[in-house]
């Protein structure tokens, strides 16, 4: 059985000194004694921690938006590319991908030592 639960969330716009209250509904299939409050705020931190990590990179450093490419198998196939590039950065320890592909881009050879060849 599915249950319903609400999030309200304040954010403080310090640039503006302005507080904004939203607040989210959502549905979840744990027992009620599993979906305590402190569950579900973790399940919900979890969920935007792979939007901030991962499609947040994608859609902006890799402008992954506004691709033209758009037809077949083409679009899975750059995604996972760019998916593996994002790992394997992560796997190394490195946390400015932008910083990094800018190097990269200057030069290139770096790259392939990165993943030891």
């Amino acid at each position: 059985m599915q249950q319903v639960f609400v999030i309200r969330r304040e954010t403080v716009d310090l640039k503006k000194n302005k507080t904004t209250e939203e607040i989210a509904s959502g549905l979840t299939s744990l027992d009620p004694l599993e979906a305590d409050a402190a569950r579900l705020l973790v399940l919900n931190r979890g969920h935007w921690g792979i939007e901030n990590r991962l499609h947040y990179v994608r859609d902006v450093t890799f402008e992954e938006d506004a691709s033209r490419i758009r037809t077949g198998n083409a679009p899975r196939v750059m995604a996972s590319f760019r998916n593996l590039v994002i790992s394997l950065f992560r796997l190394v320890g490195i946390d400015s991908i932008p910083k990094v592909l800018r190097q990269f881009a200057a030069k290139p050879h770096m790259a392939v030592r990165l993943i030891g060849l």
